[in-house]
């Protein structure tokens, strides 16, 4: 959320800066809090401290109904299983320490609208004071639930669309008809309240690779005719070998190490029309090795930045097992150029067994993300590679499980609503 125009800081006679009371409160400043803070060419950015829960995701469950290329379902042996409503109460019960309420995420590597209880669900998260988000990919969103999504008063649903055609569609997430998804997410969009600004707010999740990037400009087309208000794209993480011949980033990731310094070329571009006379030379300038600003914004400064640190974000899984991303939910495999990377879960407990302010203070946690947001671990994704980024077990600086230096989340490659 960007601050009001016209918020203003002060800075007192001791040297100390004063925030906005709404700053204060919306990111849980408390008196000794430890933020972090980046000087980035002409300005510099105040980040969230550790101790601020923002996010929540939460797995309803980890099954689906479809049977997508992309997913990670296609390498992983674990249990399929939902989420019991003891354990959901449990999450609900312990968002009470918590001022101001986090954003509750129902996602993961399942299908919110699988379970039978999701409606009960989004109701109580809102009871609580909770913004309250969900993803599908639309194959269960028929009209009685689609009624019961929006009198629960759900704030935001996105929907996974990869395609605009019925047959590119289908050939990404297997089981889905296009057309029938388009008639339940406009149906969707018909029951909201009206006004300028309708409620629940509508969001697209785009999964871009080899076989759909020329569909993007459709699909932006598609989603103002369908309402959404938000548009989130990321590459796609290769669960398996075929898909490596599908990614779009590898060069971008071996450029993200030009990061502001004296001995990097620093080239700073205005606002230019991008178009046929245009998009070939700023494509040269963008792949040039360089240091980029755009308008006076950065394009490296997502580089080693955890979005789930960065974020507050805690990861529930449908069992109750408490991560501090989504990358760390579930064991898995996935491929890093030419490594194949074994990734184990990582848990700092359990919600049915401790409460959830306890889980998120442990100081085992505490260090966990203070080191994250340090990002002193090893540039596994710009260096090339050795046999350590074969698991998440340890790197070559001397960090232990888990490592997150082969993690494509942290260079801006791979994103999550």
């Amino acid at each position: 959320m960007n601050s009001k125009p016209g918020m203003h800081a002060r800075v007192e006679e001791d040297g100390r800066l004063a925030l906005p009371p709404e700053l204060i409160a919306r990111y849980g400043l408390t008196p000794d809090t430890e933020v972090g803070i980046d000087d980035d060419l002409d300005t510099f950015r105040v980040r969230r401290p550790i101790t601020h829960l923002a996010k929540v995701y939460i797995e309803p469950t980890n099954s689906c109904n479809l049977n997508c290329v992309t997913c990670v379902r296609n390498v992983w042996t674990e249990s399929l299983g939902h989420m019991s409503m003891a354990t959901f109460a449990r999450i609900i019960d312990g968002l009470h320490a918590f001022t101001p309420p986090p954003v509750v995420f129902f996602g993961g590597f399942g299908e919110p609208l699988a379970h039978r209880d999701i409606v009960s669900m989004v109701t109580r998260a809102k009871a609580r004071g909770a913004r309250v988000e969900l993803i599908t990919n639309g194959t269960l969103l028929d009209e009685v639930l689609a009624r019961q999504l929006i009198a629960a008063q759900l704030d935001v649903l996105w929907v996974s669309l990869d395609g605009t055609t019925p047959e590119s569609f289908a050939d990404v997430r297997l089981g889905a008809a296009l057309p029938q998804i388009l008639e339940n997410v406009m149906r969707f969009r018909e029951l909201r309240s009206g006004g300028y600004y309708p409620t629940p707010e509508m969001g697209i999740a785009f999964v871009a690779m080899k076989r759909n990037i020329a569909q993007l400009p459709d699909l932006l087309a598609l989603s103002r005719w369908l309402g959404a208000a938000h548009f989130k794209v990321t590459n796609v993480l290769p669960y398996t070998a075929e898909l490596r011949d599908e990614i779009l980033y590898w060069r971008t990731l071996t450029n993200s190490d030009c990061l502001p310094s004296p001995g990097v070329p620093h080239v700073m571009m205005p606002k230019i029309d991008i178009n046929d006379m245009t998009s070939r030379t700023l494509y040269h300038v963008l792949n040039s090795h360089r240091t980029i600003t755009y308008a006076g914004y950065n394009l490296q400064s997502l580089h080693d930045r955890c979005p789930f640190i960065e974020g507050g974000v805690m990861a529930i899984a449908w069992d109750g097992g408490v991560s501090p991303c989504l990358p760390l939910m579930h064991d898995h495999v996935s491929y890093v150029d030419r490594y194949e990377r074994h990734s184990r879960r990582y848990t700092v407990g359990n919600v049915n067994d401790g409460d959830l302010i306890d889980l998120w203070q442990q100081t085992d946690y505490l260090a966990f993300r203070r080191r994250v947001r340090e990002f002193e671990l090893a540039p596994c994704t710009s260096c090339g590679g050795c046999q350590l980024l074969e698991a998440n077990e340890e790197d070559c600086v001397g960090n232990t499980f888990p490592t997150c230096g082969g993690c494509l989340w942290a260079q801006g490659v791979i994103q999550c609503p």
